[in-house]
């Protein structure tokens, strides 16, 4: 094993281990309590942003590369992509339900991610990549349960589902301008643009008629949402760590896992985090795990075994090329 794959490696399960711990911090009371939904998710994402800024202008100069307006315009595209839609989607499905629950299916992203990058790129999609998607769609109507006693919120599955395919989005049109400036700066400055621009949103949300067609619209979570909310010596903590930990060193170890490894290799994580964000759900909020959701997880990791398992056998072994005399 070299160097840079066992670098890579150890950044994969950092990136697991982190990653698993999200909804479950989001729904703590110290966090979920004390922080309206929206407010903490501009807040987590400008603070993500901010600690992302030295690395992203250290990779800018190590490729040589200035931002245009062009390139900015793209961020503000994808920033509001992630962070105004996706995000905020994701943020009110933790709030609606349960953190075991959003973190299974959130973790179908790369499946969804496979899909979309063949309709939008006309990337190669093979059999195993349809069966994934098949199986993350079963696994989701089993948790769901139509049929059962209702324990889980329909409405926050169908906003971990949005939000999911949104993130994917996000991926699929952020693939060539990584390439082109590398995946710290994409993100960086998705994020610091998706901030600002939900910071407008909010602060539009404080005008009076604003507010009174949004409550109207009974969409009263965005109308007058404070901006220093919840903010005391004893949230400061979990905050900094939704913010530093949760968002900007996630995101770092998940693209360093990649750029170490592979993309392939990389979405490991999100094999893993369902196994690991329901465990921590039960221990640290109670979330008990049904055998509808034991057995969602277990469609959930057949579909990345499915998604994962052929690409790594065809990079491991390669055609041969026919030797010529």
């Amino acid at each position: 094993m070299n160097r840079n794959f066992a670098l890579g490696c150890l950044c994969i399960a950092m990136a697991t281990l982190i990653f698993s711990t999200m909804e479950v911090v989001l729904k703590l009371p110290a966090v979920a309590g004390a922080f309206h939904p929206i407010q903490i998710t501009m807040e987590r994402f400008l603070v993500g942003g901010l600690c992302l800024i030295p690395v992203a202008a250290h990779t800018l100069k190590k490729r040589g590369v200035r931002l245009t307006a062009h390139d900015l315009r793209y961020f503000a595209m994808t920033g509001f992509l992630n962070v105004c839609l996706g995000m905020v989607l994701f943020q009110l499905a933790v709030t609606f339900g349960q953190a075991n629950v959003v973190a299974v299916i959130f973790s179908g992203n790369p499946i969804f991610v496979t899909v979309l990058a063949a309709v939008i790129l006309h990337e190669t999609i093979r059999w195993n990549n349809i069966l994934a998607l098949v199986f993350d769609l079963l696994g989701i109507l089993i948790i769901v349960n139509p049929f059962g006693s209702g324990q889980v919120s329909s409405l926050s599955v169908g906003l971990t589902v949005l939000s999911a395919l949104l993130f994917a989005l996000y991926a699929v049109l952020g693939k060539k301008k990584t390439a082109q400036v590398g995946s710290i700066v994409v993100t960086c400055c998705s994020f610091l643009f998706g901030s600002l621009e939900l910071c407008l949103v909010l602060l539009l949300g404080h005008l009076e008629p604003v507010a009174g067609a949004l409550q109207s619209a009974g969409l009263e979570l965005f109308a007058n949402v404070p901006f220093f909310q919840g903010i005391t010596p004893e949230t400061l903590p979990y905050f900094l760590f939704v913010g530093i930990v949760n968002t900007a060193a996630g995101y770092v170890f998940h693209m360093l896992a990649i750029e170490k490894t592979s993309a392939i290799h990389g979405s490991l994580v999100f094999f893993f985090k369902p196994i690991l964000a329901p465990i921590f759900a039960l221990v640290i909020l109670g979330e008990a795990i049904t055998p509808t959701i034991a057995l969602g997880i277990a469609m959930f990791l057949a579909g990345s075994l499915l998604g994962m398992v052929p690409a790594i056998l065809r990079n491991r072994h390669p055609k041969e090329v026919p030797h010529r005399e």
